[in-house]
């Protein structure tokens, strides 16, 4: 499946997705943000399209950003009125790269069939993919009672939260059975069963892959703030991605008020990248530090040397070929330093407490110099830059 410009699933790259969490009416605030989400390395951006105001945007940020050099697959979130929006804004519909519904609240009752079928329709008419996503927090409650009456006949029943898990998985399946049935081709589908607990999350995608050949999304929906959102994310969708489950994902964490939207899109990069399934920057390692490191000036370097890397990784990717995979180590004293810097491209092992002041560097895991003095840090990053020069090759050449 090809969503805009981007591969999704038969075997292409796990795809990194962010969303917006600014008002899609307000065109300059969503443009900025959808940039600064595309730059970070989101590959799909998704917008909430609430109301009228929201949908009649969509082509507006997607022309202001096509202006700046972006062309951004952006994908409609849509909820309740996705129906009734995509019908009278034809220019939203058409500008979007993929349309996200959720079949728990495309409609109550006896609405919920043709509401359904118009936001199909949709797609069928603009040609666009659709993500089928369940999310257990707006389950289809017609389902679960089914599924729950049924459960409670059963001379064996099941746990009630085995019964939801399969509630989630049925409401996913049927649905994509049915937007194939209203002529939306399989291979148009990709499929999301968003749960906030680890363990279900596994289990629920565990047997989702089973019974199914569309392209999944992962994400632990609702995962939380900071290390704890990091974390709940880091174990569920580990397992999953180790396992080859999973064609796009998404870290859904809950910024610091007033914090950088981005670092969802880092942390899912961080994940693909240290499980070896995809590269975006350029990996340093660093010792944690323990008494022979009493200075502080290893984090110093490892953080300063990360930041350079990153800061300077738009324009090598511009420049150079495979840079990313490039591998860095910035340790702290004689014990691990020597060895953990020659297994590394370029790795310093700094003095740690009672050693002698000098740091070697080692390039290819031969030391080359060894640097000394208050210059350290601004002669370790030139050293890097001098190496990607001379070991990646230039784009026009490659």
């Amino acid at each position: 499946m090809r969503v805009a410009g981007v591969q999704v699933g038969g075997g292409a790259p796990i795809v990194v997705q962010s969303m917006t969490n600014t008002d899609t009416a307000d065109i300059a605030a969503s443009v900025a943000q959808v940039a600064a989400l595309w730059q970070a390395g989101s590959e799909l951006v998704r917008l909430t399209v609430n109301n009228q105001a929201a949908a009649e945007a969509i082509p507006h940020i997607r022309d202001q950003l096509a202006a700046q050099g972006m062309d951004v697959p952006l994908v409609g979130d849509f909820h309740f009125n996705g129906h009734k929006l995509l019908a009278q804004v034809p220019d939203c519909a058409s500008a979007l790269a993929k349309y996200r519904i959720n079949p728990g609240n495309v409609g109550r009752g006896t609405r919920r069939d043709p509401q359904f079928a118009q936001l199909i329709e949709q797609a069928c008419e603009h040609g666009k993919p659709v993500r089928i996503g369940v999310n257990w927090g707006s389950l289809d409650e017609q389902l679960l009672t089914e599924l729950m009456d049924e459960n409670s006949r059963n001379p064996d029943p099941r746990d009630a939260r085995e019964v939801m898990r399969e509630a989630v998985l049925q409401s996913a399946l049927r649905s994509a059975a049915r937007a194939e049935q209203l002529g939306l081709p399989g291979d148009a589908i990709i499929l999301s069963c968003k749960l906030s607990g680890v363990q279900d999350l596994i289990a629920v995608y565990r047997k989702l892959a089973d019974r199914c050949d569309y392209p999944l999304h992962l994400g632990l929906t609702e995962a939380g703030m900071g290390s704890k959102g990091i974390v709940a994310s880091t174990a569920a969708l580990g397992v999953l991605l180790q396992q080859g489950i999973g064609d796009t994902i998404r870290i859904s964490l809950t910024p610091e008020p007033g914090g950088d939207r981005t670092r969802e899109v880092l942390v899912a990069q961080e994940i693909l990248q240290t499980m070896g399934l995809r590269s975006f920057n350029p990996l340093v390692t660093a010792c944690p530090g323990c008494g022979r490191t009493t200075s502080t000036y290893f984090q110093e370097l490892a953080r300063d040397i990360q930041q350079h890397v990153r800061e300077r990784m738009p324009a090598w990717r511009q420049q150079y070929k495979g840079v990313e995979e490039m591998q860095l180590a910035v340790m702290g004293c004689v014990v691990n330093g020597p060895g953990e810097s020659k297994h590394a491209d370029i790795g310093i092992s700094l003095p740690g407490t009672g050693e002698k002041p000098v740091a070697p560097v080692f390039v290819d895991g031969i030391r080359t110099v060894t640097l000394k003095g208050d210059n350290i840090a601004v002669e370790f990053q030139q050293i890097v830059e001098d190496y990607v020069k001379e070991n990646y090759p230039a784009k026009d050449q490659a």
